[in-house]
C-alpha cells in the first residue's frame, strides 16, 4: 500500500514504536491519528507534526473511545486507510514471587490492554476500511499488529504478558483470512 494521502490510527502512538511509526507515516505523506492516553505527550507530537496528524484520546479496551478515533480519521481526513496496533503493557511478575501469587487482576489488565484491545481495534478499524473504496490493487487498508519475540520466548515473570502476545499471534491468521475478501490485510509484527 502506499501510505501518500492515506490515513491511519496508531494506538500508542505518543511514545516508543509508536511514536516512530507516526512519525515516519506523516514523513511519507500519510495523515495519522494518534490514539493513546497519554494526553500531553500525544497532543505535542500532534503538534509537532502539523495538520497531517491528530491526537485522540484513547483507551483502546473502550469501544467508545475506539469508536471516536476511528470516526475522528472519517471525519478529518476523509477515511481510514490503516491500522497500526501499539498500544500495549507490561506487568512483570513471577507467579510464585518474595510477595506471594502473581496477582490475577495484574494478568487481567495485560490481557485487556494487550489483546482485547487490539481485538478492538481490529474490528472498529475493518468496519470503516472496509465500506471505503479499493485501491487499484483492490486493498481498502491494511491492519499492522504488534506481538514481541516474547510471544515464542517468554522469559520469567513475562506470563502475562507472553500470554497476551501469543493471543495477538494466534488471532492473525484467522482475521487475516476473513478480511481478504474486504481487501483489508492483516499483519503482525514480533520485534525483539
Amino acid at each position: 500500500m502506499r501510505v501518500q494521502q492515506k490515513t491511519f490510527l496508531v494506538t500508542g502512538g505518543s511514545s516508543g514504536l509508536g511514536a516512530a511509526c507516526v512519525r515516519r507515516l506523516v514523513d511519507a505523506g500519510a495523515n495519522v491519528i494518534i490514539a493513546d492516553l497519554n494526553v500531553e505527550a500525544g497532543q505535542a507530537i500532534a503538534s509537532e507534526l502539523g495538520a497531517a496528524a491528530k491526537f485522540v484520546e484513547t483507551n483502546v479496551v473502550s469501544e467508545g473511545d475506539v469508536q471516536t478515533a476511528v470516526s475522528t480519521a472519517n471525519e478529518t481526513f476523509g477515511g481510514l486507510h490503516g491500522a497500526i496496533n501499539c498500544a500495549g503493557i507490561l506487568i512483570a511478575s513471577r507467579v510464585l514471587g518474595r510477595k506471594g501469587v502473581f496477582p490475577l487482576e495484574h494478568f487481567d489488565k495485560v490481557i485487556q490492554v494487550n489483546l482485547i484491545g487490539s481485538f478492538n481495534v481490529i474490528r472498529l478499524a475493518a468496519a470503516a476500511m472496509a465500506e471505503g473504496e479499493a485501491d487499484d490493487s483492490g486493498e481498502r487498508g491494511v491492519i499492522i499488529n504488534t506481538a514481541s519475540v516474547a510471544a515464542y520466548d517468554g522469559q520469567i515473570g513475562q506470563a502475562a504478558y507472553s500470554a497476551s502476545k501469543g493471543g495477538i499471534v494466534g488471532m492473525t491468521l484467522p482475521i487475516a483470512r476473513e478480511l481478504a475478501s474486504f481487501g483489508i490485510p492483516v499483519v503482525t509484527i514480533a520485534p525483539g
